[in-house]
């Protein structure tokens, strides 16, 4: 038995009062499963499965040859931040045929950090989309993987046509400071909206 599993942080703290669900989204193959493992102070729950030759035609891998799986329902973290306030995250599947579950997962989220990949920009269009008809809030943080050309922030900013008031960050979706600051982000954001108090 895995001894991390059975420790005191399993379970939520008795004072817990308050508990927020935030969705983790992106296309495929962006980053979401790294970032919640990276965030979550219990071992992440996972539903990766190995990528087949049956989804080679939905499941595109440009820019991405070395991946292996691909996320087939939800990634599930927590984030203890107060003795009375926790975080549950949620990493949703980024393909298309999960649209309905991805809908599923939204409700009762109170907002989403959108993982952007430089490289393929246009992959979040659909993702922005589906947030914007289910009416979340959201921020965006550009996973910034080893490789990927830089660019500038408003450039990125024009290229998915965000509000002017969506927070655009950068991340490392893999380092837990990082992903912390982009999460933050986000959570400030959510605290400052008018009816969207956390």
């Amino acid at each position: 038995m895995d001894s991390a599993v059975h420790s005191a942080d399993t379970y939520l703290r008795p004072s817990v009062q308050t508990a927020v669900k935030l969705l983790v989204v992106g296309h495929f193959a962006v980053g979401k499963t790294t970032f919640v493992g990276s965030l979550s102070e219990i071992r992440p729950l996972r539903t990766e499965e190995n990528m087949t030759q049956a989804g080679a035609h939905v499941d595109h891998l440009a820019g991405v040859p070395h991946k292996t799986t691909t996320t087939v329902a939800l990634d599930f973290g927590r984030l203890t931040l107060s003795d009375q306030l926790v975080l549950y995250l949620f990493g949703a599947p980024g393909q298309q045929r999960f649209t309905t579950l991805w809908e599923d997962l939204s409700r009762g989220a109170l907002g989403a950090l959108v993982l952007a990949d430089t490289r393929r920009l246009a992959e979040s269009d659909a993702v922005l989309a589906l947030l914007e008809e289910s009416n979340v809030p959201y921020a965006v943080a550009v996973n910034e993987f080893d490789g990927a050309p830089p660019h500038p922030m408003e450039e990125i900013r024009e290229a998915l046509d965000l509000a002017p008031d969506t927070p655009l960050v950068t991340c490392d979706a893999r380092d837990r400071r990082s992903a912390t600051e982009a999460l933050i982000t986000l959570v400030q954001y959510l605290h400052t909206r008018p009816s969207q108090a956390v």
